[in-house]
Order: structure tokens, then sequence, then C-alpha cells
């Protein structure tokens, strides 16, 4: 199998042989059950849907318990596809996938959505260094934009120019995160460096080759 669906707990630190302190993030990968097996036969492509996260039944839609209940599985949280399979690894419904699926010492795609930031200014937002010095006059402008446009031609905000606006809260993918420690027992992957989101979101963990 490619990935798995996990949790971001969050980020600590090891050290590794050579005693050198290396920071890492803390993610609840799996167990994952498979809920839906897609082919080219019926559906055009060939994917393992998978689903991680225990749900109550009462926020669950009469659609989504169905789905599970095809499946043999209580209502789950998050579901996702994935796309990517290595040689004799296919999977049937209700099979559930640990996080043993990866090795110590591989590196992996983690997708995941940025923590949102709220409405921003061009500074923070973009790096601008902001129109000038406080000097001069200029006792309001120091985080400033700038100029926007001309006035003649093109009489307007060209589509795509960089000014304030709502920062974060997107999709984001990391790639090449070296696992650096696997527990089987509690079903938590070690990786190097920091992913995308805030403690407690939900994460895609992908193989990278």
């Amino acid at each position: 199998m490619s990935g798995l669906i996990g949790k971001k707990i969050g980020m600590t630190s090891i050290y590794d042989a050579n005693g050198k302190n290396i920071p890492c993030t803390v993610i609840e990968a799996g167990p994952c059950v498979v809920t839906q097996v897609r082919s080219k036969e019926k559906e055009g492509y060939e994917a393992i849907q998978l689903a991680f996260d225990e749900k109550k039944v009462k926020h669950t839609t009469k659609a989504e318990q169905g789905h599970f209940k095809k499946a043999g599985i209580t209502p789950k949280k998050v579901v996702a596809e994935f796309t990517r399979f290595e040689p004799g690894h296919q999977k049937q419904f209700g099979d559930i996938l640990l996080v043993d699926i990866f090795l110590e010492g591989e590196f992996i795609d983690v997708v995941g959505v940025s923590k949102g930031k709220g409405f921003q200014g061009v500074v923070k937002r973009h790096n601008f260094a902001g129109v000038g010095e406080a000097t001069h006059g200029q006792h309001n402008r120091l985080r400033a934009p700038g100029s926007v446009g001309a006035s003649s031609w093109p009489s307007r905000v060209m589509k795509g120019l960089r000014m304030a606006g709502r920062m974060g809260g997107e999709k984001v993918k990391v790639l090449n995160l070296q696992v650096l420690k696997i527990l089987v027992e509690k079903n938590l992957i070690l990786v190097k460096g920091a992913i995308p989101g805030h403690n407690g979101s939900y994460v895609k963990i992908e193989r990278w080759k």
C-alpha cells in the first residue's frame, strides 16, 4: 500500500546516533480500514479508499452509514483515496492497515491543510518591505503596499497582483520527509521536520517513490 491517513499530534525532538538533536513531528497513522476498492472496469481508474478515526453514528448521514455498513465497519471521520500501489498489495473490503507499512529511514510525502492566518497585509503575506523609512512625513506608510496600478491604462487593478488578503488554510504537500522512528504499538510515526496543519488536523501520508 502507498499510504495512510493520519492525525498530527504535535512536534518534539529526538537524538540520533551521533547525539544530534533532530526536530520531528509525531503523527498518529492508522489503523485505517479499506472502505472501497475502485477498478478500471467499474469506475475507470484504480484506487483504494481508506477511512480513519471513529465517528458517532448520530453525526453520520444515512448515506455515509450505508457506505460504512457495506464495508462492515463503524462510521469514520475521514475518508481518502490512494491511487499508487505496490505489486502484490491488493486490498479487500474491511482490511486494516497499520503504521508498520512504513519503514524507518524511508522518505514520505505529507499532505495537509495549512494553518489559517486570517486577513493579513502584504508585509506578512508576501514579505514586502514597506514603502520607506519613517521620515519626510511618511508617518503611516511603513507597511503599505505602494502603487497597485496606473491611471490611464489599464485603469484597473490587474488580476493576480500581490495584495493584502486571506492567508493560510490551503492544501499543502511537503515532499521527502524522512521517517525517523515508528512506534507500532501506539500507531505513531515520527517524521523529520514540520508538516502543515494544526495539532489534531488530519493528513495524508504517501510514499514518494
